[in-house]
């Protein structure tokens, strides 16, 4: 079911999540039209980063999804522009300067062996305990990572010392993504 998107359906999903940031902005309700397309119907995880003048400005996703992708997208995108803990929500003026990536999920696969992550292809989800804490594909890229450093880096984001990944509780989980974005 990995199955990858069209541009077409990458543009609709992107104009989705616009939609549903400025409407989320200007306080209205967020409703994406029905779409035909089956792979847009599909039950997929997804995150939607927002990035303003190059900068992260939001970014939120599921891994799991109850609704078709293009509502997650609407609903991913909402919570990107409002509810992430890290920003204050954005305004009618940052959208001018604002673009969109969205990252399209394959299941989570549990690993034993940190040998099968591969660097620019997959992301990280690790659990320990409570901890949780994820990074995705890109990010490693983006920051030039080596495997440690992305796995350590993923223990910060979870809130654990940055050795944890390391312990025999500690559950690591890959994921590849289809990530596309406005130009």
């Amino acid at each position: 079911m990995n199955s990858e998107l069209s541009s077409n359906e990458q543009e609709i999903l992107l104009q989705v999540a616009r939609q549903a940031i400025e409407a989320t902005v200007r306080q209205q309700l967020v409703s994406p039209e029905p779409r035909e397309e089956k792979s847009l119907n599909a039950r997929r995880g997804c995150f939607v980063t927002i990035k303003q003048d190059g900068k992260l400005r939001g970014c939120i996703g599921n891994f799991q999804s109850e609704l078709p992708l293009f509502k997650e997208v609407a609903e991913m995108a909402a919570a990107s522009a409002s509810k992430d803990p890290r920003f204050y929500p954005l305004q009618e003026a940052d959208l001018s300067g604002m673009s969109l990536d969205i990252s399209v999920l394959s299941p989570l696969q549990k690993i034993e062996d940190i040998e099968m992550i591969e660097i620019g292809t997959h992301g990280i989800y690790l659990e320990k305990g409570y901890y949780r804490g994820v990074l995705l594909p890109q990010v490693a890229t983006e920051h030039g990572w080596d495997r440690t450093t992305f796995l350590n880096q993923t223990c910060i984001k979870a809130g654990l010392p940055t050795d944890a990944w390391q312990a025999e509780d500690t559950d690591i989980y890959i994921f590849n993504a289809q990530v596309f974005g406005e130009e």
